[in-house]
């Protein structure tokens, strides 16, 4: 093994753990501090690969900006936290849905992505350029559907956090 085999290892380790623990997690504001560590890791296996712009913005927007954004809502909210607001007793059946979705993805991914036809993919440098050539070229409807759910996404938190005058 490699020395980048290795790091990633430890970083898909680290990160898997720490996803692990943002979802078991009893507190809010623990589990946003573990979101910070695997969204870290996510960010340490963009640079492993190459793609340096990528883990930057994956820093700067996801760890820099949603978590923290995320942890303000918790604050200005006053939204309940601790374990009493989280333990709904239905994490039996949650495991169950998970499991269901987990062996649907899998078997969805080796019918789409069959492991015997697999052929080793040209790699390219993670520049600004290509990146930037990718999304506003080839890929500028996803990229738009995902600025239009996160402009969604970002209106309904804030209708959510809004206070009403008659209750």
């Amino acid at each position: 093994m490699s020395a980048q085999e290795y790091a990633f290892l430890v970083l898909a380790v680290v990160g898997g753990l720490s996803a692990i623990a943002v979802v078991t997690a009893t507190n809010v504001v623990h589990a946003a501090l573990y979101l910070v560590v695997s969204l870290l890791s996510v960010a340490g296996v963009y640079l492993l690969l190459g793609a340096e712009f990528v883990a930057w913005v994956q820093i700067l927007i996801y760890v820099g900006a949603i978590v923290i954004l995320f942890l303000f809502g918790l604050m200005l909210t006053k939204a309940p936290i601790g374990r009493d607001t989280l333990d709904n007793q239905q994490r039996g059946i949650g495991a169950l849905v998970g499991v269901g979705v987990f062996a649907g993805l899998v078997f969805l991914i080796q019918e789409a992505f069959p492991v015997q036809d697999a052929v080793a993919f040209e790699t390219t440098q993670g520049s600004t350029d290509v990146v930037g050539e990718a999304i506003f070229r080839n890929y500028v409807l996803p990229f738009e559907a995902v600025s239009f759910l996160l402009l969604a996404a970002l209106i309904g938190a804030i209708v959510l956090a809004r206070k009403d005058d008659a209750s």
